[in-house]
C-alpha cells in the first residue's frame, strides 16, 4: 500500500476512541461497490442451496462435504448414544475435540455465544476444496466460518447456519534449508524456515523443527492451538521475549480471498495483504491454507522455574508484590525469561516462569536472592515448593522424554490411534471445553518498571486482588527484548503498545465445560455473571495506571467497544483498507474482526447504511 492509499484511508475512517465505534459502519459502507451484500441466507430461507447445489458442492470437494451434528444432540435419548457417550469420556482431550467439526475448543461465554455447529463442513484436504468452499459461500450468500485449531475466545471459528471451511486435515510439516519467497529471488537472502498447512497445530511444528530437526520456531505455548490462527492473530509464545511473535516469523503464506483466488503473500508478492495477515486477526481477509515461517538456532537450555508463595497479612503481601515486582525489574527483564506471575486473591503469588540460553545452576543463583528473601521472613510461606528445571532444548516438546524424565508435566491424547508426540501441558488441561465467564487483558507500559513508578504499580495490582486473580505473562509484552525483534514486530498489523509493554496482564473467569445438550450442562448464569463483575472491577483498578492499554486480540474481552483501537491501535485504518482490497463486500466475518462493523452482530444483515 502506497502512502497516499493509507492517507485515504485514514480519512475515511475516523480512529479516536471516542468516535470510532458506531460511525466506522457508515464509513465503511461509503467505500462499497454498488449491488453489495445486504443479508447472508440460512437454512429454510427461499435462496439456501437446493440439494442439487450441496451434492454439487460435494462432488466439486471430492465428497468431503459433512452436514453436522453436535456429538451432544442426542444425548437425551440415553446413554447409548454412541456419540455422546465418547464425547463425554474425552471432554478434556483437546486433540479429540478438535477432531470434531462440530465442536470448539471453549464451550461458550455467558451472555456472549455459545458452541453451535455449523450446518455443513467442508473437510479440505487441498487449496482446492478451499477454493470450491469460498466460491460456494460467495455465489449462494451463505455465512462462511473458517476453523483450524478451533481455539478462539470469542468464537469466531463457530457459527449456526453457516459453511464450515476445516482446514484440520491440511497439516503437512515441510522442512527448508534455504527459503526463498515466490518473487523474492535476488531480493531475500535464503533462510531456514518451516511450511505448515493450516491445519496443523504447534505441537506438530515443534515436533518437526525441534525434536527432530534440532531447530526453533516460534509459535504459542499451548501445543494444541492452531499455526494459522495464531499467526494471523499476532501470537505469543512462551519464548517471544527473545524470539519475538509468530506473525514477525511469517515469510510468506498461501491465501484464498474472497474472490476464490489462490493468492501468494509475502514481503515482494502481495505485500499489503501480507501484513494484514500478519496480526490482522484471523478469518476477517481470507482463509489461509499454507504458511511458512523462519527457524532459528536453538538455544543450549531450556528450562522453568515454579514456587507459590502464602503471605499471612495484606501487608505482607503488599510487600510480597512490590518484591516481586523489583526483583522482575533488575533481574528478569530480559530476553532469558517469559510466562508469568499470577497475583491472586488469597494473598498468594504463583511463580510460573521459563528460561532460555541459561544453565539451571545459573537461574538458581539468579533466584537466589528473592527466595532467600522469603525464606527469611516469617510473614511468608512456601504454598508450594521451589522448584528449578532446565532441560536440552531439544527436548521441550520431545513427548518421549517427558515420559520418561518427567511423566506428570504433560499429558497424551489418550485414544488408542493417537500420534505419540500429541501431548499439552498439564496447566492447560484446564482450559479445555471451558465456559467462559469473564475475560480481560491489557497491555502494561514498561514505564511503570521506573523506580517510581513501581509503588503505583504495586498499588494498582494489590487493589486489583481484592477483585480477582491476575497474572502478568511476561513473554506477550516485547519490551525488553532485542531491538531486531521489537522492529520485526512492528512490521505486523499487531497493536503497537505490545513493543512498549513488558507484559500483558490477564484477568478471567471460567467455569465447568457447558456444550447444548451436554448432561449437566447447566451453568449458574447468575454466578457467572458475578464472576464477570469481579473480573471487571479487577481491571479497572488495574488501568488506574495504564489507562487506555492496549488488548490483545485473541485473548479479550468479548464485550469490548472500543475493539478497533483496543485490538489494532493506530494500524486500524491500514488493515481497512487492506479488507477493502481483497473482500469489499464482506463474505469474511468475525465478531470484532476488520470490517465487521458493517454486520450485525450474528454477522447475517448489514447494518443501516452499511
Amino acid at each position: 500500500m502506497n502512502r497516499r492509499d493509507l492517507l485515504k484511508a485514514a480519512i475515511a475512517i475516523p480512529f479516536l476512541p471516542g468516535i470510532f465505534q458506531g460511525r466506522f459502519a457508515t464509513a465503511w459502507a461509503s467505500t462499497g461497490a454498488a449491488g453489495a451484500l445486504r443479508s447472508r441466507v440460512r437454512p429454510g430461507d427461499p435462496g439456501w442451496p437446493s440439494i442439487a447445489a450441496w451434492d454439487g458442492l460435494k462432488r466439486d470437494v471430492g465428497g468431503r462435504l459433512l452436514r453436522l451434528e453436535s456429538p451432544f444432540a442426542n444425548c437425551a435419548t440415553g446413554p447409548a448414544d454412541a456419540a455422546c457417550g465418547d464425547a463425554l469420556k474425552h471432554l478434556k482431550n483437546p486433540y479429540f475435540i478438535g477432531d470434531q467439526p462440530a465442536l470448539t475448543q471453549t464451550s461458550g461465554w455467558v451472555d456472549a455465544w455459545t458452541s453451535h455447529p455449523s450446518a455443513y463442513a467442508v473437510a479440505a484436504s487441498h487449496t482446492a476444496d478451499v477454493v470450491a468452499a469460498v466460491n460456494f459461500a460467495r455465489e449462494h450468500h451463505l455465512r462462511l466460518v473458517v476453523k483450524g485449531g478451533g481455539h478462539s475466545y470469542q468464537g469466531t471459528s463457530d457459527a449456526a447456519d453457516s459453511l464450515l471451511v476445516w482446514t484440520r486435515h491440511m497439516n503437512d510439516v515441510t522442512l527448508h534449508d534455504a527459503f526463498v519467497g515466490h518473487g523474492c529471488a535476488g531480493k531475500q537472502a535464503p533462510q531456514p524456515a518451516v511450511s505448515v498447512g493450516a491445519g496443523a497445530m504447534w505441537i506438530d511444528a515443534y515436533d518437526a523443527v525441534t525434536t527432530h530437526g534440532g531447530r526453533y520456531v516460534q509459535g504459542g505455548g499451548c501445543t494444541t492451538v492452531g499455526v494459522a490462527g495464531l499467526v494471523q492473530s499476532g501470537g505469543f509464545g512462551s519464548f517471544s521475549k527473545n524470539y519475538g511473535t509468530a506473525a514477525a516469523g511469517l515469510l510468506e503464506a498461501e491465501v484464498v480471498t474472497a474472490d476464490g483466488t489462490v493468492r501468494i503473500a509475502n514481503a515482494c508478492t502481495n505485500p499489503d495483504l501480507f501484513w494484514g495477515i500478519k496480526g490482522g486477526g484471523g478469518g476477517s481477509l481470507g482463509v489461509i491454507t499454507r504458511l511458512t515461517l523462519r527457524t532459528r538456532e536453538l538455544p543450549e537450555f531450556f528450562g522453568a522455574v515454579a514456587a507459590a508463595i502464602k503471605a499471612s497479612s495484606d501487608e505482607a503481601y503488599r510487600a510480597l508484590i512490590a518484591k516481586a515486582i523489583s526483583f522482575y525489574q533488575s533481574d528478569l527483564f530480559n530476553p532469558h525469561w517469559g510466562e508469568q506471575m499470577v497475583f491472586k486473591s488469597e494473598n498468594t503469588l504463583k511463580i510460573s516462569m521459563v528460561f532460555q540460553g541459561l544453565t539451571q545452576p545459573q537461574v538458581e543463583k539468579i533466584w537466589a536472592p528473592f527466595f532467600d528473601w522469603v525464606g527469611a521472613n516469617k510473614d511468608y510461606a512456601f504454598a508450594e515448593p521451589v522448584q528449578f528445571m532446565g532441560l536440552p532444548a531439544q527436548h521441550m516438546w520431545d513427548a518421549e522424554f517427558f515420559r520418561q524424565h518427567a511423566p506428570g508435566i504433560q499429558v497424551a491424547d489418550d485414544r488408542p490411534d493417537a500420534p505419540r508426540d500429541h501431548v499439552l501441558w498439564r496447566g492447560d488441561q484446564g482450559q479445555v471445553a471451558q465456559f467462559l465467564h469473564g475475560y480481560k487483558s491489557a497491555w502494561i507500559p514498561a514505564s511503570l518498571l521506573r523506580q517510581d513508578r513501581q509503588s503505583a504499580l504495586v498499588d494498582a495490582v494489590f487493589a486489583t486482588t481484592r477483585h480477582w486473580q491476575m497474572a502478568f505473562h511476561f513473554n506477550k509484552g516485547l519490551a525488553g527484548a532485542p531491538a531486531d525483534e521489537i522492529a520485526a514486530a512492528k512490521d505486523t498489523a499487531t497493536n503497537p503498545a505490545v513493543l512498549d509493554a513488558f507484559a500483558l496482564a490477564i484477568i478471567a473467569a471460567e467455569g465447568s465445560p457447558a456444550f447444548p445438550g451436554m448432561p449437566g450442562a447447566q451453568p449458574d448464569l447468575a454466578a457467572a455473571r458475578a464472576d464477570a463483575a469481579g473480573v471487571s472491577r479487577a481491571m479497572t483498578e488495574l488501568l488506574r495506571v495504564a489507562p487506555g492499554a492496549g488488548s490483545y486480540v485473541s485473548e479479550s474481552d468479548f464485550f469490548e467497544r472500543a475493539w478497533q483501537t483496543a485490538f489494532w491501535g493506530t494500524n486500524y485504518p491500514k488493515l481497512a483498507a487492506v479488507k477493502q482490497t481483497y473482500d469489499p463486500h464482506g463474505l469474511f466475518f468475525v465478531h470484532h474482526g476488520v470490517g465487521s462493523e458493517a454486520w450485525s452482530a450474528d454477522g447475517f444483515t448489514r447494518v443501516q447504511g452499511g
